[in-house]
């Protein structure tokens, strides 16, 4: 049985929401654990197979699958849906390419730009966050959703970044609506309150 190791109010909680979306499979098994938090609180799970105690983790027959990019395309073949273009279709090659500059690029600059980190090769290698803004900006003016017209696991992991950092988010321009329009989906709204119940917080 595949197995995903969640730990609430974490990178996790997009994963859950897209298990959310997909009619939370029968035989895909969720177990919670614990990581280690900025504030000192909580720690490593030993249950959590990650080598790092990271989540999240899928782990199915013994293969142990990292990053969210990697468990979307998985979870999306796994159970196929109008999330994800699957090989073959319209869209397929937009859809990877956001998935993997997410994790390549936007989420580093996002990094970067919180800790004030200001060098030319790390800015000639991963542009700026206004650079990685504008191009979510420029692919919203073709539509609702980065594939366009269509929702997909795409907007899922992107704009919940925005959801947490919703400083990030222009104060004109699409992405505050786009943000919305995702965040505001049934099965986000249900992974956030699940996720805020078992930590203590608003569920």
């Amino acid at each position: 049985m595949p197995t995903l190791y969640h730990a609430p109010m974490s990178r996790s909680t997009s994963i859950l929401a897209l298990v959310h979306e997909l009619g939370d499979p029968e035989d895909l098994e969720i177990v919670r654990v614990t990581i280690p938090r900025a504030d000192g609180s909580e720690g490593p799970d030993p249950r959590n197979p990650h080598p790092e105690k990271k989540v999240p983790v899928l782990v199915d027959e013994g293969e142990l699958i990292r990053e969210r990019g990697a468990i979307i395309v998985w979870l999306t073949e796994r159970y196929p849906s109008a999330l994800a273009p699957l090989a073959g279709q319209k869209n397929r090659g937009t859809f990877l390419k956001w998935l993997f500059w997410y994790q390549g690029v936007f989420e580093p600059v996002v990094i970067f730009d919180h800790i004030k980190l200001d060098d030319p090769i790390v800015n000639a290698t991963f542009r700026d966050l206004p650079t990685a803004i504008g191009q979510i900006e420029d692919a919203l003016a073709g539509g609702d959703y980065l594939l366009g017209d269509s929702y997909s696991a795409a907007d899922l992991l992107i704009a919940g970044a925005f959801g947490w950092f919703r400083h990030l988010i222009p104060e004109t321009g699409p992405i505050g609506s786009w943000v919305e329009r995702c965040q505001g989906r049934e099965a986000a709204r249900r992974a956030m309150a699940e996720d805020g119940a078992e930590r203590g917080g608003p569920a």
